[in-house]
């Protein structure tokens, strides 16, 4: 596929080398070593590296060395997101993602690029829009739960993977057709579950012709023949104006620097939009409605105060869960920006080409931050001392904060409505994160069983 030979994985490949003696201290390990413990062990490296070098730390990567310093102090956080976007590029940093997002991705792009795609793709994500979606994702929460039985036994991240993947084919695509369905399901499927191993293996394009990797490349191809087949399907449907899925919203705008119709997102723009929110939106949401159902189902006190949110329309309790999920087990590590110019941050005088950062698994953990951080206490979010947006960072931050925000967490409370209104939850067993892609997710599934109210 073309698109994985022209796009590189190295976010700074174009960037001149930077001196390791010009940047805060952090380990001496070959880059590949810092790399995987980066990738694989990143819950227990984040904490190691705040305790050994403190508030900043550099990590060497591969491929290309390229270095990466992250912060852990909240005012360095708010500093890099009010950052001037045009020297604190995010779109490298998430380069590694280019091959399977493409080059028009929302989370590849900045500058201008960044700034128009935004502005087309926005609408479909406020409230209005937001308001319609509504419906939908209780319909596919409702059907989900009505098939689990009395007294089963889950694993929760199989379920709640299996209910947002359909969201988003449903809601998100708008597709409908149980054969397109059947057929979009194992090629996006394949797309999310794949490994840190092929995600670096990406750098080296010789191996995109042999086993796991090849397959990745053959999986690609069959998604992207799917999802451009959808596209111009829809272009041409006589229902374009009336229907509400984001795809027929996105066909349906106009550039808005050129102010008509007609003039927005081309095919294969969408296609790499629609990855973007598929590959953004689809596990995150899962893992983090995970760890949820686990945290609530461990204690009977949360369970009757969550069934009585789900009982009464407590959207905000219900929502102060799923917050509270995101903060205790992170999904994504960090945020990453790429400086093009030297820049001052965190007292660092760093050169051009350095990409930097807060760790997000550090911010969620800090005392100073979060009381008693290793609590599961949804009331953090409730009431008038919420955290700070560049404390609770599981969305990023500034101009570049993840776009679909308020749809996750919307999608979120009507999955624990439609969950807690039905069923008691228990949790079975411990659990602890595993990486998979740039994910983390729970290692044995979350496990819970259910029984009826």
């Amino acid at each position: 596929m073309r698109r994985f030979r022209r796009m590189s994985v190295v976010g700074g490949a174009d960037l001149p080398p930077v001196p390791l003696d010009q940047l805060p201290p952090g380990p001496r390990w070959p880059a590949l070593v810092q790399t995987v413990a980066l990738m694989r062990f990143r819950h227990r490296f984040h904490p190691w590296l705040h305790r050994r070098y403190g508030e900043a730390f550099t990590l060497n990567l591969a491929p290309g060395n390229r270095p990466l310093v992250l912060f852990t102090s909240p005012a360095v956080t708010k500093g890099i997101f009010a950052a001037d976007p045009a020297v604190f590029h995010a779109g490298r940093g998430n380069a590694i993602l280019g091959p399977i997002m493409g080059e028009h991705s929302l989370l590849l792009q900045d500058a201008g690029e960044h700034h128009r795609a935004r502005k087309l793709l926005m609408p479909a994500f406020l409230g209005h829009a937001l308001r319609g979606y509504r419906a939908m994702v209780a319909e596919v929460a409702a059907a989900e739960v009505a098939t689990w039985r009395e007294g089963e036994e889950l694993r929760a991240l199989e379920r709640m993977n299996a209910l947002t993947l359909e969201v988003i084919l449903r809601v998100v695509f708008g597709v409908t057709d149980e054969t397109r369905l059947a057929r979009l399901r194992p090629a996006v499927n394949r797309t999310v579950e794949i490994s840190p191993a092929i995600l670096l293996g990406w750098a080296y394009p010789r191996l995109q012709r042999l086993g796991p990797w090849r397959r990745t490349v053959d999986n690609q191809v069959e998604l992207d023949r799917l999802m451009y087949a959808e596209i111009r399907e829809r272009r041409g449907a006589a229902d374009l104006a009336e229907r509400s899925d984001v795809l027929s919203r996105l066909l349906a705008a106009g550039d808005p620097g050129e102010g008509h119709a007609g003039s927005g997102l081309d095919d294969t723009e969408l296609r790499d939009q629609l990855v973007t929110l598929l590959l953004a939106g689809h596990e995150t949401t899962a893992a983090a409605l995970s760890w949820a159902l686990v945290e609530v189902g461990r204690s009977p006190d949360l369970l009757a105060r969550t069934q009585r949110a789900a009982d009464e329309g407590d959207d905000a309790w219900l929502e102060a869960v799923l917050k509270e999920s995101m903060r205790l087990h992170p999904i994504i590590p960090m945020v990453v920006r790429t400086l093009m110019e030297p820049a001052t941050v965190g007292g660092w005088d760093l050169p051009r080409g350095t990409t930097v950062g807060p760790s997000i698994i550090m911010s969620h953990q800090q005392d100073a931050n979060f009381p008693d951080p290793e609590a599961f206490r949804p009331d953090r979010f409730l009431g008038d001392d919420v955290p700070a947006l560049h404390v609770w960072i599981p969305f990023g931050g500034g101009v570049r904060r993840c776009i679909g925000a308020g749809f996750s967490l919307m999608e979120g409370v009507e999955v624990l409505r439609a969950v807690f209104a039905r069923y008691d939850v228990t949790a079975v067993g411990t659990d602890v994160p595993k990486v998979r892609n740039i994910t983390s997710v729970p290692r044995r599934g979350a496990r819970i069983r259910v029984g009826r109210r």
